[in-house]
């Protein structure tokens, strides 16, 4: 993936005790390029239904969302450059692997397998600022995990995808406040429609539309816990989130879940729907 390494710079956080006035100096070219950008559209409102299109090249992640987490960083800042991510299998392609290998990040993995939590393990072996659970995420449990890992109340991203409760557990993490959230939304239920998986904490995913919650659902809970939705990828399978504090400084726009909707694009293949069995979202 291109860079150039004023971006680089800034992500990797080389920023010493003026950091915030060193990034701000970095950034603002870019941010006023994207402002006028943005002035220069007739359509305002659609032009800010894409604005997490034009950095989605992806170096190790599913979608594309680790270039548009770059981007969001390099705009806000990357903060003490902690993460955490569960539901990343063993780890070859998630949403962080680029800011810990690349940047430096430093974080936390939770993965239900255990042979793909050893892979994960392997890894990082190298890291010790980086560590591994293999623990199967629930409600009840995710805050005492948090707490053993001695993830900060601030931490700076948090990645969900367990491809069920996801709502449940964003809803059970209300005492940590990441400033930015990525989380995975089932695009089977399109706004205004707020559908929300009933909580199951054996669940696990069957491969068919059965799954986590509706978009419009995820933006209620985000609001409620402080943040705000700036959009989703390409191929309708993650929102991102940023803490409402932030917002005004990002040069991002909020959107509503109708603006920011995409339909679901599932496989290589771009399929509407997953390639499994059981009870789908329409039959719930």
């Amino acid at each position: 993936m291109h860079e150039d390494e004023p971006k680089a710079i800034a992500l990797r956080g080389w920023q010493i005790p003026a950091s915030r006035l060193l990034h701000r100096v970095l950034a603002y070219p870019f941010n006023l390029r994207a402002h006028f950008r943005m002035r220069s559209r007739a359509d305002t409102a659609a032009t800010a239904t894409r604005q997490l299109e034009p950095p989605e090249r992806s170096a190790s992640s599913q979608q594309g969302e680790d270039a548009i987490l770059r981007d969001i960083f390099f705009r806000i800042g990357p903060g003490r450059r902690f993460f955490v991510e569960f539901g990343v299998e063993d780890g070859s392609v998630c949403n962080t692997s680029l800011l810990a290998a690349r940047y430096g990040w430093s974080g936390l993995y939770i993965e239900a397998d255990p042979q793909d939590a050893q892979k994960l393990r392997q890894r990082w072996a190298d890291r010790s600022d980086i560590v591994v659970f293999a623990e199967f995420v629930t409600a009840e449990n995710i805050a005492g995990l948090f707490a053993d890992a001695g993830v900060p109340t601030e931490p700076d991203l948090l990645s969900i995808d367990i491809d069920g409760n996801d709502y449940w557990v964003w809803k059970a993490l209300a005492e940590y406040r990441p400033r930015v959230v990525v989380i995975e939304y089932n695009a089977a239920y399109p706004p205004p429609r707020r559908w929300i998986m009933a909580y199951n904490p054996a669940h696990r995913w069957d491969r068919t539309t059965y799954f986590g919650a509706s978009l419009s659902a995820l933006a209620d809970l985000g609001a409620q816990l402080g943040y705000a939705l700036i959009g989703t990828e390409s191929h309708g399978l993650n929102a991102f989130f940023l803490r409402r504090d932030i917002l005004s400084e990002s040069g991002f726009a909020e959107l509503s879940p109708e603006q920011a909707y995409r339909p679901p694009r599932y496989g290589l293949l771009g399929l509407p729907f997953p390639l499994g069995r059981g009870p789908s979202a329409g039959d719930a």
